[in-house]
């Protein structure tokens, strides 16, 4: 064991408190990380104090100590996902009587608010994550005005954290741009025992309608706008066109609010709608190639997800796919917005047989080296820094105070 290793496993346990507006069971990406982030703490010896809205079938955990459920309400267009109501008072009669060495706040909504202007309060250090784009989200919902104000916002909330950590090395780019301060990059890891091609089913392709040698390409995520679902469409049509003799057929994984859409754009597409755990990862085994269109990921989880199950995942050049995908290794990559360029991409593949086997093989390679193990340390050396003494940083001030700096921007 090196010094180091031996420093940390003598480093005393944490008392973390997690502030979020979605968590297990919900299904997002959100939710994945921070139940793996939540466990690899835990399963290291530390306290943490999960702190969320109460969810429509809240599980068995709820009911411990360490978890405390606000109130909330939904997010429009957004069914099952919820806003945290602002908890001030309640954050600090509760942290005045435990308070907790450090905070993790996941979300920027009025919950998250209220555990930030708390932490300020009781001098408790915070780190932020910047896990979703909301930002790029008002254009897609027609509140596209509202986006220079929302991405002021987002720039005040993180630039009061001690520390922000950020999925991708292009969103940390991106944000320092925009000036956003003291930024990490932590990145995501994958499950490669549960995501793994030997969950590979017959059976279940059958009932798709294939045989061995059959396509299925899959597309696994939420059907909304935000996720460049158009391209997908043309995408797979385009398959259809350079090997019109070959079977293949559109399997998408997922719920939202353009399935009827979707629906009736591909009528012979397989709608198999949300999949959990080994039944989702025996979905993605049972597919051939993955297509991400999405362009307004932080990370994707879902592209390690699809390695780690040797699928050829074609997507853009940025997020996980910059990090993970190697063009023509282990993946195929088009410039970001470069429609035609993603279609070319997902079409070769299918020009040579012998080049997609081996591309699924090096996928599957990469994807099972990416261990939660690794990034739940990486998390905790972050929780620990900012526990350090450092500059001041600026208050986080009344709502009226927060409205003049959102505006001065």
């Amino acid at each position: 064991m090196t010094q180091a290793e031996t420093a940390y496993m003598n480093a005393p346990s944490l008392h973390v408190a997690l502030i979020s507006e979605t968590f297990p069971p919900e299904i997002n990406g959100v939710a994945n990380t921070l139940g793996r982030l939540v466990e690899g703490l835990r399963g290291r010896g530390h306290r943490v104090q999960l702190i969320r809205p109460r969810q429509e079938v809240d599980p068995a955990h709820a009911a411990d100590d360490d978890v405390l459920l606000t109130r909330g309400w939904s997010l429009p267009g957004y069914p099952g996902l919820q806003w945290g109501q602002s908890s001030l008072h309640k954050l600090l009669r509760r942290w005045q009587r435990q308070r907790p060495d450090v905070l993790y706040i996941a979300t920027e909504g009025p919950l998250g608010l209220s555990a930030l202007r708390a932490a300020r309060r009781l001098a408790i250090p915070v780190v932020s994550g910047f896990h979703t784009n909301f930002q790029q989200y008002t254009g897609h919902y027609g509140f596209g005005l509202l986006t220079r104000a929302m991405t002021n916002y987002l720039r005040w909330f993180h630039n009061r954290t001690q520390l922000t950590l950020v999925p991708s090395v292009g969103q940390q780019v991106d944000l320092q741009r925009r000036d956003f301060e003291r930024l990490a990059l932590l990145a995501r890891g994958v499950d490669s025992q549960l995501f793994n091609p030997r969950r590979r089913s017959e059976a279940l392709r059958a009932r798709w309608g294939l045989e061995p040698d059959d396509l299925a390409v899959v597309h696994v995520g939420r059907l909304a706008a935000e996720k460049n679902l158009g391209l997908l469409v043309k995408a797979f049509r385009a398959l259809q066109q350079v090997q019109p003799q070959r079977r293949m057929r559109l399997i998408l994984v997922g719920d939202g609010p353009l399935r009827t859409n979707l629906q009736a754009q591909l009528p012979d597409a397989l709608f198999c709608g949300l999949q959990r755990g080994e039944a989702l990862a025996t979905h993605y085994a049972s597919g051939d190639l993955f297509l991400f269109p999405s362009l307004s990921e932080t990370f994707g989880n879902v592209v390690l997800e699809a390695l780690a199950s040797s699928l050829a995942v074609v997507a853009f050049d940025q997020a996980a796919a910059a990090q993970h995908i190697h063009h023509q290794h282990n993946g195929m990559l088009a410039r970001p917005g470069d429609e035609a360029g993603f279609c070319a991409a997902a079409c070769e593949l299918l020009a040579d047989s012998e080049v997609l086997r081996r591309i699924r093989l090096n996928a599957r390679r990469h994807a099972s080296h990416l261990s939660w193990d690794d990034i739940v340390m990486q998390f905790e050396q972050h929780l620990r820094s900012a526990m350090q003494p450092r500059p001041k940083i600026a208050n986080a001030g009344s709502p009226d105070e927060i409205r003049g700096e959102m505006q001065d921007g």
